[in-house]
């Protein structure tokens, strides 16, 4: 990972370098796709001394930018926070990642299931002759089948003829609605 140090009214040290390099290398554990890291360290005169110094870091990885900010009376203190800073805000951001690949997977399963639903296989096309209630039944039974389609001779319509459990036939005379 490649470090961008600015320091602003800070002598940036040797020794702060390193353990800079220490620190947010680490994350490199945590965020592997992080390429680039730009770091500003700041010290403020500000009227309490605790938030003197200022560290900003913002991480690169991917199309993700993590960023953290943190302020401490040492710049030392303030590094190891914004370190923590970070370690959090990176197990949220993969947290979410898991979290939409999970719904992914949902949605995949959900799409299988769809396409597991029955559906038409097979269409199959007739003649339909005019033919009387017991004429179907015959025919239905010729068949070997449940259920038999056919022009009703008596009315002229589309009719089903069709086995019951109970060993008689029902009859079927669509309405449009």
């Amino acid at each position: 990972m490649e470090l961008k140090i600015k320091a602003r009214n800070l002598e940036v040290t040797e020794t702060l370098r390193k353990y800079l390099e220490k620190k947010i290398g680490k994350m490199n554990r945590y965020l592997p796709k992080a390429t680039e890291a730009y770091i500003e360290l700041s010290r403020e005169g500000t009227k309490s001394i605790k938030d003197s110094h200022k560290v900003e870091v913002t991480l690169r990885g991917g199309k993700a930018f993590i960023r953290a900010e943190e302020r401490s009376a040492d710049i030392f203190a303030a590094i190891d926070s914004v370190v923590d800073k970070l370690q959090r805000r990176i197990e949220r951001y993969k947290g979410k990642l898991y979290d939409k690949s999970r719904a992914r997977a949902k949605r995949e399963l959900v799409e299988e299931a769809i396409e597991e639903t029955p559906r038409v296989v097979r269409v199959k096309r007739f003649p339909v002759s005019p033919m009387s209630e017991e004429e179907a039944i015959e025919q239905m039974e010729l068949l070997g089948h449940d259920f038999f389609v056919f022009l009703n001779s008596e009315d002229g319509e589309i009719n089903v003829i069709y086995r019951r459990r109970d060993g008689n036939y029902g009859l079927i005379k669509p309405e449009i609605a």
